[in-house]
């Protein structure tokens, strides 16, 4: 009787340790949801974050600069080039317009690389005053760069050797991360601590005005970046150990949390595609979520990966800087 006893107690507290909450992702999960890592690349850098132009993959790699892979066999990336002397700073986030990447480097501002030749990128212009330079978002010929605690900074780039700053102006918190609506009516900003915030730049006049911020949300966590829903008035926020979460903002004075999810992870980049929203999650790798119901994002599959930070997609893959692996790409179902 005494063993059968212990036995019962052994049990219970195996039940116990098994049971997670509810928005626990490793309690819910269904394994990878057919996302499957088809194959890696082990830069030579702290791989930051990716873009994709044709079949090649831009990759920023803190201290190691820029490196180019050819991404037309998926399965097989291939190095295609290198810059890295000259490329002052830690490089973190990439944009690209054209044949010009862009790369924030934090204090060392932004660095303009041509990239018409990949096999030969060629550094064009270090613009130190449009620092600490955090992240991008292009607007037709209009860079936007979040700055931290300097806000954002609006740049033209018509001529992209010969940036013409037209203005920083200095917005809540830390300005980690930036984009504007379909109609260039509002921008939105993940502004850390602080959460998240809307300007009105509908009367834009060539980045010259002063424009109002008309809407602001404290999130849990810290506001990392936002990316928005291309036909409701939907943001979508990574928000570190605050996870996703999902913002309505048609009532600007208004703004309000309809949906979240505890990634469990370190929620750092999020992108949206046909009802699915991507976040990397660091030490979590990558999660996929189901937003056809905003109110309740379902986890539909996890990708483990070592320190998953920036991803790209196309129509078939997902890519994955991870800062310890290199690029990781993974298949769509």
């Amino acid at each position: 009787m005494q063993n059968f006893f212990y036995v019962m107690v052994i049990l219970s507290l195996v039940i116990l340790i098994s049971c997670g909450t509810p928005n626990d992702p490793e309690s819910i999960i269904g394994g990878d949801g057919g996302y499957k890592i088809v194959s890696k690349y082990a830069t030579s850098g702290y791989a930051q974050d990716i873009v994709l132009r044709d079949s090649l993959a831009y990759i920023s790699q803190g201290q190691g600069g820029l490196i180019i892979l050819s991404v037309l066999n998926p399965k097989e990336p291939k190095f295609v080039s290198e810059l890295t002397y000259g490329l002052r700073g830690y490089s973190y986030k990439l944009a690209n317009k054209d044949s010009v990447i862009y790369l924030a480097a934090g204090t060392f501002g932004v660095s303009t690389v041509n990239v018409a030749d990949p096999l030969n990128p060629v550094i064009k212009q270090e613009n130190r005053a449009i620092a600490p330079a955090k992240n991008f978002h292009i607007m037709g010929s209009y860079l936007f760069t979040a700055v931290s605690e300097e806000g954002i900074n609006i740049t033209k780039i018509i001529d992209p050797e010969h940036p013409d700053i037209r203005q920083t102006f200095f917005v809540p918190g830390y300005a980690q991360a930036v984009c504007t609506s379909a109609d260039s009516n509002f921008l939105f900003i993940a502004c850390g601590e602080v959460g998240f915030t809307i300007f009105d730049i509908s009367d834009f006049q060539d980045g010259y005005n002063i424009y109002p911020i008309v809407g602001w949300l404290d999130t849990p966590g810290f506001a990392e970046d936002v990316t928005i829903h291309p036909d409701l008035p939907v943001a979508f926020l990574a928000c570190g150990a605050g996870g996703l979460v999902i913002a309505d903002y048609s009532d600007s004075a208004n703004v309000k949390i309809i949906g979240s999810y505890s990634t469990g992870g370190y929620a750092k980049e999020v992108v949206y595609k046909e009802n699915k929203i991507y976040v990397t999650t660091g030490s979590r790798g990558l999660q996929i979520f189901d937003v056809s119901n905003l109110s309740s994002p379902v986890l539909i599959g996890t990708v483990e990966t070592k320190l998953a930070m920036g991803l790209a997609l196309d129509d078939n893959y997902v890519y994955i800087a991870d800062e310890s692996e290199g690029l990781v790409i993974i298949s769509i179902p």
